[in-house]
C-alpha cells in the first residue's frame, strides 16, 4: 500500500487525524479575510462583462499581415471604446468592442477595412444589443437561483436543515471568491464563465455531500453514548474522507490547469480562459470550503441543540470522573476490524459508534472478568 493510501486508512480508522473542527475560528477568519478581499475587488474594479452581457460588436477580418496592436489602435480610435484583439490561427483577427452603437460599429468597420486595405464587406461584423445581454444575464441569475433552491431542498430532505444551511453558505463562499478573482484579474465575464460557475458548484457540492454522508452515519444514536461530543464525531468523519477529497480535487485541477496555463496562456484562447479560470479558482475554493467551512459550520449549528449540549455535558462529566480516578484522559483508537461497528458501548450498550476507548479501562475490565 502507498504511503498516501496507508495515511488514508489510518485517518479513516481514527488512528491519526487533525482537529479541523476545534480550530474552526481560524478557518472562519481566513475565509472572511478572503471574502472581504474579493468583495473589495468587485466594488473597486467591477466585473469586465463581455459583449454578450454589455452589448457591442465583434469584427472578424480576412487573413492579414496587420499586427494585433495596429488593429487595436485603429478600432479604438474609430469607436472611442477599448478594443480586445485576438489573432486567429495564422491570419485573421478578431476585434471585440463593447458598448458601441450601430453608427460607431459601422465607422469602426470602415476604418478597419481601410487599415487592412480591403473592401468593407470583407470585414465581418456581428452586433449584440444590450437588451439581449440583459436577457442573458437575467437567465443566468435565474438558473443560479433555481440551482441553489434545489440544492437546499435536496440536502434538507437527504440530511437535515442544518447541513443544508452549511452547504448553502459554503456554495456562496465559493461563488464570492471566484467572482472576486474575476474582478481582480480583469477577465471577461461571458456565458462560458457562467458555465464554469455552475460546474464548480457541482464539484463543491459533491465533496460536501461525501463528508455529510459519513457524518450522518457516524452520528447515528450519538446521544446514547458518552465518549464523544458531536464536534468530535464530525471531526473524525472529516478526517475519514480527507484523502479522498484531496485526491478528487487534485485530479480535477490538473486538466483545468492545463486549459488555463497552456490553452489560455500560450495559445491565447479566450473562451478557454473564461471557463478554465472559473473552474480552477472554484475547484480550489470548493475543496477548501467542504473541509474547513461546511463541516465546522454543521458542528457549530448542532452544538447549539439542547440534546447536543446535554451530551457534551455528560461527556465532560465522564472524563472528569475518569481523571479523578486516575485514569488517563487520552484515548486510543479501536482497531477497524470486520464487525467492529457492531461492538457495544461499554457504558450504554449502544451499537454503531466506532470510537476510541479510554486507556486503562480495557485492563480494568479484563481484571474483573478474571
Amino acid at each position: 500500500m502507498s504511503k498516501l493510501g496507508n495515511l488514508g486508512a489510518r485517518l479513516y480508522r481514527g488512528e491519526v487525524g487533525y482537529d479541523f473542527v476545534a480550530k474552526r475560528k481560524i478557518w472562519y477568519g481566513i475565509s472572511i479575510l478572503i471574502t472581504i478581499t474579493a468583495i473589495l475587488g468587485l466594488a473597486v474594479r467591477g466585473l469586465n462583462f463581455g459583449i454578450e452581457f454589455s452589448g457591442g460588436a465583434v469584427f472578424t477580418t480576412p487573413k492579414t499581415s496587420v499586427s494585433a496592436d495596429a488593429a487595436r489602435q485603429t478600432a479604438e480610435e474609430a469607436s472611442g471604446h477599448t478594443a480586445i484583439v485576438q489573432k486567429l490561427g495564422n491570419g485573421p483577427l478578431r476585434i471585440q468592442v463593447s458598448d458601441v452603437t450601430t453608427e460607431q460599429s459601422r465607422a469602426t468597420q470602415e476604418a478597419l477595412a481601410k487599415k487592412l486595405g480591403v473592401s468593407t464587406d470583407k470585414v465581418n461584423t456581428d452586433i449584440v444589443g444590450p437588451s439581449w445581454g440583459d436577457q442573458i444575464a437575467s437567465k443566468a441569475w435565474t438558473g443560479l437561483a433555481v440551482f441553489m433552491i434545489l440544492v437546499v431542498i435536496y440536502l434538507a430532505i437527504a440530511f437535515e436543515w442544518r447541513m443544508a444551511l452549511a452547504a448553502l453558505v459554503a456554495l456562496i463562499h465559493d461563488l464570492t471568491i471566484t467572482v472576486g478573482v474575476y474582478a481582480l484579474v480583469g477577465f471577461e465575464v461571458t456565458p462560458g464563465t457562467v458555465i464554469g460557475l455552475l460546474t464548480i458548484l457541482g464539484y463543491s457540492l459533491y465533496d460536501t455531500v461525501v463528508v455529510f454522508d459519513g457524518l450522518k452515519e457516524s452520528s447515528k444514536d450519538i446521544t446514547k453514548q458518552t465518549r464523544f461530543t458531536y464536534s468530535e464525531i464530525a471531526n473524525r468523519s472529516l478526517n475519514g474522507t480527507l484523502v479522498r477529497s484531496i485526491n478528487t480535487t487534485v485530479v480535477a485541477l490538473l486538466p483545468v490547469a492545463g486549459l488555463l496555463f497552456i490553452g489560455g496562456g500560450f495559445l491565447g484562447a479566450g473562451m478557454l480562459n473564461d471557463i478554465s479560470l472559473a473552474l480552477f479558482v472554484g475547484l480550489a475554493a470548493g475543496a477548501y470550503s467542504s473541509i474547513f467551512i461546511a463541516t465546522p459550520l454543521v458542528a457549530d449549528f448542532k452544538e447549539r441543540d439542547p440534546q447536543m449540549k446535554a451530551l457534551a455535558k455528560r461527556v465532560r462529566a465522564k472524563r472528569a470522573a475518569a481523571a479523578a480516578k486516575g485514569e488517563s484522559g487520552e484515548a486510543e483508537p479501536r482497531d477497524a476490524v470486520p464487525g467492529a461497528e457492531n461492538d457495544e458501548d461499554e457504558d450504554t450498550g449502544t451499537a454503531g459508534v466506532v470510537a476510541p476507548r479510554a486507556r486503562g479501562s480495557r485492563g480494568r475490565a479484563q481484571g474483573k472478568r478474571r
